[in-house]
């Protein structure tokens, strides 16, 4: 049984939290996010990590990580830039990254085997690794099954400004049938709300199943991307904002319907930095995970 390996999506700008989130310390012992993910991902049986970052940062980036996983697994380094796609596409004046699906086309030569998917900057919990570990572990490398790990939205919100986050319609045997990107979802005096195509708040469900970019995919799933990306790049060679995303590959993916999208669920509470406001919270619980003895004092 071949282990899965795990791509880190920790390209991203940061430009809400004000940084580089993804190698901010957040413990005493300078524990990054990330630094939970490859542990609880190592302990369920996670064998390669694959992360995907900016020539900007790799030497910091490569300083923190090379070390802590030496002799653990393998690990590789692969690059999201704004001029990794063809050259007519490239426009001097863009200064935001192509977005979550075009990082997922950039790791394709660096996996060959099952693997998941994640954001750099979210704690998705040790139980939600060992169900995705053990359902790729079990999932024909060659097949078109793929995964995701669904979160309640009520779990997975910020106090302190609005978050994206992909709303899943899963059906009665517990497929995805869509996903929908909600690039703004924001807690309004107490009441959870969503911009609509128009700009305006409506209400949204706080018990809507959402994704938060923790898929769980074969080789297969590269088939889907690539021509997908072509013709948003040849749409929106105009706009400087726009942003090709995960859940537009993984809707492509359940049109075809040659493949299918089991969705796995998740009771844990989400925490993750997308505000400077958020790092508190996220101090406070990861400080009281290590004193339940969740994660031990040093993980390294």
């Amino acid at each position: 049984m071949e282990k899965p390996i795990l791509v880190v999506l920790a390209a991203g700008m940061g430009s809400r939290y004000g940084g580089l989130k993804q190698i901010d310390s957040f413990t005493p012992q300078g524990d990054t996010i990330i630094d939970f993910s490859i542990y609880d991902a190592l302990q369920a049986g996670f064998g390669k990590f694959v992360f995907i970052i900016r020539k900007s940062f790799e030497k910091e980036f490569k300083e923190i990580f090379n070390k802590k996983l030496e002799g653990k697994a393998e690990v590789d380094y692969v690059y999201q830039e704004l001029d990794c796609v063809p050259e007519a596409y490239v426009n001097p004046e863009r200064t935001k990254p192509w977005g979550t699906g075009h990082a997922l086309l950039m790791a394709k030569d660096a996996v060959k085997e099952n693997f998941a998917i994640i954001n750099a900057d979210d704690f998705y919990s040790k139980e939600a690794f060992e169900s995705m570990a053990k359902a790729l572990m079990e999932t024909d490398k060659t097949s078109y099954e793929f995964k995701t790990m669904a979160y309640l939205l009520k779990n997975t919100v910020s106090d302190h400004g609005y978050v994206s986050r992909g709303e899943c319609q899963v059906d009665e045997n517990g497929f995805l049938v869509d996903v929908t990107e909600r690039t703004h979802i924001e807690k309004i005096n107490g009441t959870l709300k969503r911009k609509n195509d128009a700009g305006e708040f409506i209400d949204i469900d706080p018990e809507t199943v959402v994704s938060m970019n923790f898929w769980g995919f074969t080789p297969k799933c590269f088939e889907f991307g690539e021509a997908l990306f072509l013709n948003f790049l040849e749409e929106n060679k105009e706009n400087l904002k726009a942003e090709f995303y995960l859940p537009t590959i993984v809707n492509e993916i359940l049109k075809s319907g040659k493949a299918r999208v089991e969705v796995l669920k998740s009771d844990a509470k989400w925490f993750g930095v997308t505000y400077q406001e958020d790092k508190a919270i996220v101090q406070k619980a990861i400080g009281a995970l290590k004193a339940a003895n969740v994660y031990p004092e040093n993980l390294w």
